[in-house]
């Protein structure tokens, strides 16, 4: 059939084309412009100018595309970055860490692409992601270090049918042998693990471009002692411990009050949780019942393992409570369920 490959100069959307081409289907591929320049900061390190759809990906991906012999279409969309840019900062603004990953692989990933595959006639939508789908559900990749299952809880469970993730069942060495031994000029590409509109890599250049910093305060600990001062919220997220006063004991950001500017710290046996309210659910199948209580597992940041917890379904969302305190969760961040490999849904942590 026609597979619509969202390709982003990488080695990963790469052999995700390659393959689906090897199996037969008729591939196009489509890159989506972000409309941000790659300029540094001044004085900033000049490898620090990069952005994962950069001019320069997108001739990689003209490139592995004109060597495949694929049709390629480079697409604008920098108007929707920039709403995805300006939710970025009014986020950090308001106290709270935003995950743009997430929400760009919702809506324009796994939203615009799919009317882009009605255009081309294209039956359904492929990335470079390490995910699997079966049986209309969305499951782990079969490489746990590469899983990225975390960032894609947002699909629509509806779209789930459309959508392909050929490197699901591959390693990222596997990736990058099948790259080289068809030529691909990505074989060996370093792979880009910060957010692609922050050129700078000072995500705090994003904020106080797009509407000013957050408010500048005081640095306090539980008990409202005065620790220091600071000049933004913005500088923070919870569980951050560099960029704080020295105190003898290390410290990190418990909480912060965008409002009234204070950054509250605590020490390391002071930082763990045992609940989260989580907002803006999604479901992956048949959404549960209010009422409901579910024994899954759940992720409250990428790089961390799911932990077991009780999902309690609720009108607003639910009450997530975990079998042990979790270190720093921190609100703006995914909370993502799972039931053993399958992605079950998830949420956005309040």
């Amino acid at each position: 059939m026609r597979v619509l490959v969202a390709m982003s100069g990488g080695v990963d959307s790469s052999v995700a084309a390659l393959l689906l081409q090897r199996q037969g289907h008729d591939v196009v591929s489509v890159f989506l412009r972000n409309g941000v320049s790659g300029g540094a900061t001044p004085g900033a390190p000049a490898a620090q100018e990069k952005s994962c759809c950069s001019a320069s990906d997108a001739r990689d991906a003209a490139m592995v595309a004109e060597r495949l012999g694929v049709p390629f279409y480079a697409l604008d969309y920098a108007q929707e970055f920039a709403a995805l840019m300006d939710h970025f900062a009014a986020e950090y603004r308001r106290g709270r860490t935003p995950n743009p990953c997430v929400l760009c692989n919702q809506h324009l990933k796994f939203g615009q692409l799919f009317a882009l595959a009605d255009d081309v006639g294209a039956e359904a939508v492929a990335t470079g992601h390490y995910a699997r789908v079966r049986d209309g559900a969305m499951w782990r990749a079969v490489d746990g270090d590469k899983d990225q299952t975390y960032y894609l809880f947002g699909i629509a469970a509806t779209a789930l049918p459309r959508v392909m993730f050929p490197l699901g069942d591959l390693t990222k060495p596997q990736v990058r042998e099948l790259a080289a031994a068809a030529g691909l000029r990505t074989a060996d590409k370093p792979e880009s693990m910060e957010i692609c509109f922050v050129t700078s890599g000072d995500y705090r250049d994003v904020v106080r471009a797009r509407g000013g910093g957050g408010v500048p305060g005081r640095f306090v600990d539980r008990s409202g002692k005065v620790l220091g001062r600071h000049d933004g919220v913005d500088g923070f997220t919870v569980g951050q411990r560099r960029g704080l006063p020295a105190l003898g004991v290390p410290h990190y950001v418990a909480a912060i009050d965008a409002t009234g500017g204070d950054v509250i710290l605590a020490p390391r046996d002071g930082m763990h949780t045992s609940s989260a309210v989580v907002a803006g659910l999604n479901w992956l199948g048949p959404a549960p019942q209010v009422g409901e209580r579910l024994p899954l597992q759940v992720k409250v940041r990428a790089r961390s393992p799911a932990v077991a917890a009780t999902v309690d379904v609720d009108a607003a969302g639910a009450l997530v409570e975990f079998a042990e305190p979790v270190f720093a969760i921190t609100p703006g961040q995914a909370a993502v369920f799972y039931d053993g490999e399958r992605v079950v849904g998830g949420g956005w942590i309040d």
